[in-house]
């Protein structure tokens, strides 16, 4: 099994909540986006880290120093736990940036590296 796939999710469904007593949730259309080279589906603009938490995805980064996970915490870009490389760009916060078609979001291995102009 995926380690960053919690075990109640596959990857392949969005969990989301479809309807609330008192929210009203108005979603935009449903896109594909890239996480980890895996097809994965969510709502346009809607967080990246919700279509990926929707997706069972649990782990975002890994620290540098000690190597340890990290994942959603704060949800409102105060922390650095949700930190990934989007569209290759490093220490993104996922809980703030709006979900593109076809974004590709990758897990974050310590501090990020900025890709050189050539690349």
């Amino acid at each position: 099994m995926d380690e960053k796939i919690n075990p109640g999710g596959c990857g392949c469904d969005m969990d989301l909540i479809g309807e609330h007593p008192i929210l009203d949730f108005r979603r935009g259309e449903r896109v594909a986006f890239f996480f980890d080279g895996r097809q994965m589906e969510g709502y346009e603009g809607e967080p990246i880290a919700m279509a990926l938490h929707g997706n069972g995805v649990r782990v975002y980064r890994e620290t540098e120093e000690m190597r340890r996970p990290r994942g959603f915490f704060c949800a409102i870009g105060k922390c650095s736990s949700c930190f990934m490389v989007v569209d290759g760009v490093p220490n993104v916060r996922t809980c703030i940036t709006p979900l593109r078609a076809g974004m590709k979001v990758e897990t974050q291995f310590g501090n990020g590296r900025v890709p050189d102009a050539g690349e």
